[in-house]
């Protein structure tokens, strides 16, 4: 094909954009005005004009041949075979494309236009079959997902080898609402379903039904759906770029063939089915058929799209008469039917070597590439984990990888923060000042078993307080309240490109069911539904606020019983201090305070662990009692009650030891005790940052590994009973997949709500404290390598397939995010103004230390600041034969003063500094982050500009679209052919 036919071809159709017209047709046209802000669509239109054809007559045939099916053997032969019309002429189609492909390039830099899809990576195998793989190894690892012959091998087809598996359906025979499952399938084959019964191999009394949707109820629900499918490739208008972009440019590349390079990034040559279709999608309509682009009609709706419209079908599918009696959901709920899912597309597990022979399935390379350990350090193939296991699935994968990601800069400044703290722990004057007091003693802490101690005995607490409590303290909180920000306006920027990248910009959740508990409750009130038009069930206003009331009051009394397990836990820390002052070993008799928390931290997690369970069904009972509308209404009711319960089970403890341990105790001889009986416990003579940092520690770190063996641990054993359960009951058979998928664990009924709760709730503890603790995001980035790849192994391995679902965004957990955000900064100014000695010590420095009347002064400006913390108390006032003084930690007057144990003017400076560090430092940190949300755009300005071009593109292209299939059948009625809107 020469350049002078191209001309002429070309410029023929520059305005067409025919869908369906024919070489021959296009040649005899009168060629139209062509429109410049569309001319760089138009060539590549030409290729693609042919593949449509091919559909459009693929798709008469196909709807001219079938029929309403309504059992198993009503569809034919013919229609499940393959129509190759494509192969016959795809010699052609190669050269055409290949030369216009040329002529597009040229006009690109002629004009100023590029079509810059020609460099983008997206799947031809959908578009069409323009190109030969240049060698035999980038065929061996494309997946055989086209192929038919793969489905029938992995045993997901019917009986006579032709339909494919869509839907499994689970029954007992034993089960007596026979009635209710008859009526309901047979409805669902008047819907055009086609269903096929198979009794369980393992379990007689076991029967599944495999649904198969056909392809004309395919389109007429996508159709009902509005679910977007491609019509047209891709073109983007770029400005003429300059000579300094041009050196950005190359600079850019560079960087790119570096990252290619790198072992974090996936190679790209084993996932070629990741490649999205780089197409402009529309709304699926019958009627426009010709606008798509249909090369096989098997793949053409993906297995997740088909998952989805199969599920639809089975919600709003009747078995029985009655306005509510819809629904597979509620036949589970009544155990007309135990399970409803969609199969995995085969074993996990291959044979034969992946790198060699390829991969078997979607599934099988997900767990190569994705779900085993040894990939731990390579990024996440998101679109293939969205286009098994839909977007909503995708998006939490994709969440969890961006927040693993962004704690690798803030693990890394926490670790130096630590680092800072061991380097100069021996140079901190502090530390010095306690290891070197021999012949300073402190007073007792105890009333019975404790005696006088030496200052110098806490110096090990000293130096290990003085890792957390440093100068990089106050940097570090700033940092992470910025980090927090950053985080989250940076997610809302990768969200956007995700959900531009998946095709959900202009997706909207369809309108939910009613909850049939829901239904039953007020179906005697009823009102028209704003959406639909439709009369259904409501529920008064007053009702619903008194349920609200009274789901509130369980929730304080639910945190109420939060703190009265906390003050017990405080009981236990007066009551066992003593006993462990007196202990028989020396270890613990010298380190008491520290076996004291540590014994406590430990009692309290088992509590807090105690507690979640029980929290899980009051939170079940409160949510039910308030009767949400709909399942989104109630998940995201439960999963604020169940954020509740759990933040204020873990944290309650941690915020008792950081902001009233030793606040209260009184002073020597007068000491405050709890019911007359126990004196309340004193921070150790370093502070009281240590039992923050060791409470905080042993609470993350237990409830991670718990989490990882309730995740993994627990299915793995009960998958494996359940295997070996089959193996004793039944010899040398060969098990089909969609009963293997049965033996599988169910995805859990919250959905991913416990997945998003035990990260946010890990977030909390990142951020909240992060200034008594800096090692928490090290001790989180950690966790979430291994929960990457825990929840990957989970999903792909453990758990049957989940339904695809659809989202564009996290849910209520942003908000929650957010508002954890809000609190620590709060809570971290509290803590460096009240837990920590930076106050104190900043109030000496400046004010009362010897570097207060001397600019310069060649020693360090805290010397003596732990004399001066320490005031006196004279022992003969105890009244047990002791004279002399001892020290204690408080700003209080000596006993010679003319008020003796009254507070200073010292203390009062220093809580004035405290309060006015917590107004700067809010005010502070909250402008910066307002600052910071206020420069970043939720979108990218390329990508928003992109989103208004392919708009607009996609409304010419329809036009045209219109045009010309207006055209054609006007010359094939034989009427004159106008090339402007009659």
């Amino acid at each position: 094909m020469n350049m002078v036919h191209h001309s002429g071809s070309i410029q023929s159709f520059k305005q067409q954009k025919g869908m369906n017209i024919s070489k021959s047709e296009i040649a005899k046209e009168t060629s139209l005005k062509p429109s410049r802000r569309s001319l760089p669509c138009l060539a590549q239109s030409y290729a693609y004009s042919k593949s449509l054809s091919q559909s459009t007559s693929l798709f008469q045939s196909i709807e001219s041949e079938s029929q309403a099916p309504t059992s198993v053997t009503s569809i034919s032969a013919d229609k499940a075979e393959q129509v190759n019309p494509e192969e016959r002429k795809e010699s052609v189609l190669k050269c055409s494309f290949a030369d216009l492909s040329d002529f597009c390039l040229a006009l690109g830099k002629d004009k100023d236009y590029m079509d810059e899809s020609e460099h983008a990576n997206y799947d031809r195998s959908r578009l069409i079959k323009d190109f030969v793989p240049k060698n035999n190894s980038e065929s061996k690892t494309r997946l055989p997902k086209n192929d038919m012959n793969y489905i029938a091998s992995s045993g997901l087809l019917f009986k006579d080898g032709k339909k494919r598996i869509d839907y499994i359906l689970v029954y007992r025979k034993s089960n007596i609402q026979y009635d209710k499952r008859n009526t309901f399938e047979k409805n669902l084959r008047a819907e055009g379903l086609m269903l096929e019964k198979e009794p369980a191999v393992a379990n007689p009394d076991i029967m599944f039904i495999k649904i198969h949707i056909p392809w004309d109820t395919l389109c007429k629900y996508a159709e009902r759906l509005n679910i977007r499918m491609p019509f047209r490739k891709k073109c983007y208008y770029t400005d003429r770029r300059s000579k300094s972009m041009g050196r950005v440019q190359k600079y850019f590349r560079r960087i790119k063939k570096w990252m290619s390079q790198n072992p974090m990034v996936l190679d790209k040559s084993a996932f070629p089915d990741l490649e999205e279709s780089d197409c402009y999608t529309g709304p699926f309509s019958r009627a426009r058929i010709h606008h798509f682009i249909i090369n096989n009609k098997d793949t053409f709706f993906s297995n997740a799209t088909r998952s989805r419209i199969v599920y639809h079908m089975l919600q709003h599918t009747k078995y029985e008469n009655g306005i509510s009696k819809v629904g597979i959901c509620k036949l589970i709920n009544n155990g007309s039917y135990i399970a409803a899912f969609p199969p995995h597309e085969g074993a996990y597990k291959s044979s034969q070597p992946i790198k060699t022979h390829g991969p078997q399935n979607n599934r099988h390379l997900l767990y190569e590439r994705w779900a085993r350990w040894g990939m731990w350090y390579k990024h996440q193939p998101l679109d293939l984990i969205r286009l098994y296991f839909g977007e909503k699935i995708g998006l939490y994968f994709a969440w969890l990888g961006w927040y693993t990601g962004m704690l690798i800069p803030a693990a890394i400044v926490g670790l130096c923060v630590f680092f800072y703290g061991i380097f100069t722990m021996n140079a901190s004057q502090v530390s010095q000042e306690i290891c070197k007091a021999t012949e300073v003693f402190m007073c007792p802490l105890c009333d019975k078993n404790c005696s006088l101690q030496r200052l110098n005995e806490s110096c090990i607490y000293a130096k290990v307080t003085y890792l957390f409590d440093n100068g990089g303290t106050v940097f570090f909180a700033i940092f992470m309240a910025i980090w927090a920000t950053v985080f989250l306006e940076f997610w809302k920027r990768r969200r956007s490109t995700l959900t531009y990248t998946w095709d959900l910009i202009e997706w909207e959740e369809e309108e939910e069911t009613l909850r049939p508990q829901f239904e039953a409750k007020y179906y005697k009130m009823e009102r028209v539904n704003p959406i639909s038009g439709k009369p259904e069930p409501h529920q008064p206003s007053s009702d619903k606020v008194t349920r609200l009331l009274v789901s509130i009051s369980g929730i304080f009394f639910m945190i109420s019983l939060v703190i009265t397990a906390v003050f017990a836990v405080v009981v236990y820390r007066l009551v066992v201090m003593e006993q462990f002052a007196s202990f028989k070993w020396n270890f613990i008799k010298q380190h008491w305070q520290f076996a004291t928390s540590a014994a406590a931290v430990c009692i309290n997690f088992v509590i807090i662990m105690a507690l979640n369970l029980a929290y899980e069904k009051i939170a079940y009972l409160l949510t039910n009692l308030e009767y949400p509308r709909t399942e989104s209404e109630w998940e995201n009711s439960f999963a604020l009650k169940m954020f509740l319960f759990q933040f204020v089970n873990l944290n309650s403890s941690i915020f008792y030891i950081a902001f009233f341990l030793g606040r209260f105790v009184g002073h020597p001889g007068k000491y405050n005790k709890l019911f007359n009986r126990w004196r309340l416990e004193e921070c150790h003579p370093s502070g009281c940052l240590i039992d923050l940092c060791l409470q905080m520690g042993v609470i993350m770190f237990l409830k991670q590994i718990w989490n990882n063996f309730m995740e993994l641990g627990y299915p793995l054993i009960q998958n494996w009973w359940s295997r070996h359960k089959i193996k004793r009951g039944i010899q040398d058979a060969s098990i089909p997949q969609w009963e293997n998928d049965w033996n599988l664990q169910p995805m859990n009924i919250h959905g991913l709500m416990d997945e998003y709760l035990e990260m946010v709730l890990q977030f909390g503890f990142t951020t909240i404290f992060v200034a008594a603790f800096p090692l928490a995001p090290l001790l989180a980035l950690l966790n979430n390598i291994i929960e990457i790849r825990l929840d990957a192994y989970k999903f792909v391995t453990q758990w049957r397939r989940p339904l695809p679902a659809r989202a564009t965004d996290i849910g209520i957990w942003y908000g929650i995010l957010e508002g954890i955000g809000i609190l620590a900064v709060i809570t971290n100014a509290f803590v460096i103004a009240i837990t920590s000695d930076y106050i104190p010590r900043f109030v000496y420095e400046y004010k009362y230390g010897p570097c207060a009347n001397h600019f310069e002064y060649r020693e360090s400006c805290l010397t003596g600041y732990v004399n001066n913390s320490l005031s006196f108390f004279d022992l003969s006032e105890l009244g047990v034969g002791k004279s002399g003084y001892c020290r204690y930690r408080d700003y209080r007057g000596p006993p010679w003063s003319s008020k003796p144990y009254e507070f200073t003017l010292q203390y009062w400076h220093i809580l004035a500094a405290r309060l006015a560090f917590i107004i700067v430092f809010e005010h502070l940190v909250f402008g910066i982050k307002s600052f910071i949300a206020y420069l970043i755009p939720d979108v990218p300005k390329n990508l928003y500009d992109r989103i208004r071009r392919e708009k607009y593109l996609v409304q010419e292209m329809m036009y045209e679209a219109e045009l010309e299939h207006l055209q054609q059948q006007r010359r094939k009625s034989g009427h004159p052919v106008h090339h402007e809107w009659p």
